[in-house]
């Protein structure tokens, strides 16, 4: 035992004391070493997950991946949608065709046009799947609860980090990280998010006139439909529901039509010759039965106008035999009775000239009278 104590020693711990034999120079390097080791440990440990980084990089299986047909294709795609949204974002301007009053449009027609006609497919697609997203998403995510929850959050640990910083440090953690200046919306957005609002008003505005004063027929006709089903449908169908359906309505019809527009055009244009036709037979029906009253009305105030004139002739007699006017005065009577004006036997809508003829005819009467 007293050998085992001999021989066993135990490092002095205390740097602050001197030892026999440079004990307090060994402890020194052995912590010196140590460091030296744990900083080796260190570099390998880096190295070795580089390496092990690079050799999955360089794995065949991942350069496939990366440079691989379907990589290819990722990237091809990736670079088709950002140049139809370019195109899209390009075709804000102000077109050529003014309306029926002579007014220019707004840029958000052709932009609406561009996007709606389905010239740009993916551009297309991907704002119809973000519409529709959206609908779900109001639909079935509190998102006024998030913002609400998101608010106090943000504003609690804002204040506590604030209060705690001032009890501890004698400044708050907030007053650290505010900036020097507040951020503000500098007046040339402003002026041109204010200018883009109002062409974006005046676009629904101008469409709103142009489908009351039926610019276009078949606008008009679809507002019709339109505005008929939802009035319907609002009582069983819930708002998502319908947005949905519009959302839906209003990104395919165009795209049914541009993919059958020979089949839709000819239809269209048989269906407008038929409404053609059948507006000019009306027309026509509508011309004899004006025809024929004028020439019952006309018969009909020539046989008065006969009856009168023999009365007239009767009464004429009477009265010369009678003694009451002289046979001069009566023959001038009966002359002016001849030349009054009869009933025209024409249509005057079909025959102005005959009827401002007969018009200047009557004027001496008027004159004489």
């Amino acid at each position: 035992m007293a050998e085992y104590a001999e021989q066993q020693q135990y490092p002095n711990l205390n740097p602050y004391s001197g030892g026999a034999n440079g004990q307090n120079t060994a402890s020194y390097g052995s912590n010196a070493s140590t460091g030296q080791q744990v900083e080796g440990t260190k570099n390998t440990m880096m190295s070795k997950a580089q390496s092990a980084m690079d050799s999955v990089q360089n794995h065949p299986a991942v350069q496939n991946i990366q440079n691989g047909p379907m990589a290819d294709k990722a990237r091809q795609q990736t670079a088709q949608v950002q140049g139809e949204f370019s195109n899209l974002a390009n075709s804000r301007q102000t077109p050529d065709t003014q309306t029926a009053t002579g007014q220019p449009l707004t840029h958000y027609h052709s932009l609406f046009y561009t996007l709606l006609s389905w010239e740009n497919p993916r551009a297309t697609a991907i704002s119809y799947a973000a519409i529709v997203l959206a609908i779900f998403a109001s639909r079935y995510l509190p998102i006024v609860r998030y913002g609400l929850r998101l608010t106090w959050i943000v504003t609690g640990i804002t204040a506590a980090a604030e209060i705690a910083g001032r009890m501890v440090f004698d400044q708050g953690f907030a007053s650290k990280m505010r900036p020097k200046k507040y951020y503000t919306i500098p007046r040339e957005t402003l002026e041109s998010s204010l200018e883009d609002l109002e062409q974006l008003i005046n676009f629904f505005v101008i469409e709103v006139q142009r489908v009351v004063f039926a610019e276009n027929i078949y606008a008009t006709v679809g507002a019709f439909a339109s505005a008929l089903t939802t009035y319907f449908l609002i009582k069983i169908t819930p708002a998502w529901g319908l947005a949905l359906i519009f959302a839906t309505v209003i990104y395919f019809v165009p795209l049914v039509y541009i993919s059958n527009k020979e089949l839709i055009d000819s239809h269209l244009e048989n269906a407008g010759n038929i409404v053609s036709q059948q507006s000019q037979q009306v027309r026509d029906l509508a011309s004899q039965h004006t025809s024929k009253a004028m020439e019952v009305g006309s018969q009909t105030i020539n046989q008065y106008s006969n009856k009168a004139k023999e009365m007239m002739g009767q009464t004429k007699g009477k009265a010369v035999e009678q003694g009451i006017v002289s046979q001069e005065t009566a023959d001038q009577t009966e002359q002016s009775l001849r030349q009054a004006p009869s009933a025209p036997a024409t249509d005057p809508a079909h025959n102005p000239a005959g009827f401002q003829a007969q018009q200047g005819r009557a004027e001496p009467m008027a004159a004489q009278y």
